[in-house]
């Protein structure tokens, strides 16, 4: 596997505004732009189909994307894996990678002792998933290709960290 340089860091919160608020006032970090309720076509976490319901603000800081993420409904997830439901715990979560091809990499990730925690597929077509790297790095990393629509939304979060007269948080609609 060549070297997949890390593209964001991911934190599981109990409220994501809140949690970027408190990110921006402590690191400077954002703005941050907010999807709720983030629409899944399909969620398959550990092998079983499932609803995930959940919540990212998404925000620069310094050369990396910072997502705060937060689910909306019970039962198990890839969150739920690392922070137990209902135990108030909160933290790091992910780090998010750039591979070629989602699937290959997955697979590639189990061959090396890393299993597939969730393969999501998003509305439009867009894949990613979490390879669980959790028991060698202490967190979930998550996989998708560069496409133009995640690029173009890399790129957008970047220079609004340059625009300074911004608001702090933004609603936005994931599809």
């Amino acid at each position: 596997m060549s070297q997949l340089p890390i593209r964001q860091v991911a934190y599981f919160c109990a409220d994501v505004r809140v949690a970027a608020a408190e990110h921006h006032d402590a690191f400077g970090s954002g703005p941050f732009f907010v999807a709720d309720n983030i629409p899944l076509a399909r969620s398959v976490h550990r092998g079983t189909e499932r609803l995930l319901d959940h919540t990212s603000a998404y925000g620069q800081w310094g050369d990396l994307m910072i997502e705060f993420v937060a689910q909306n409904n019970p039962g198990p997830s890839p969150f739920h894996d690392l922070y137990p439901e209902g135990s108030g715990r909160y933290g790091l979560h992910h780090v998010a990678v750039f591979v070629a091809d989602v699937d290959t990499a997955l697979a590639d990730f189990a061959a090396r002792g890393a299993p597939p925690a969730l393969r999501a597929e998003m509305a439009d077509g867009f894949v990613w998933a979490f390879a669980d790297t959790s028991a060698t790095l202490g967190h979930m990393t998550e996989l998708y290709a560069p496409t133009p629509s995640l690029t173009g939304f890399y790129a957008m979060v970047a220079d609004a960290a340059r625009d300074k007269s911004r608001d702090l948080l933004t609603t936005i609609r994931m599809r």
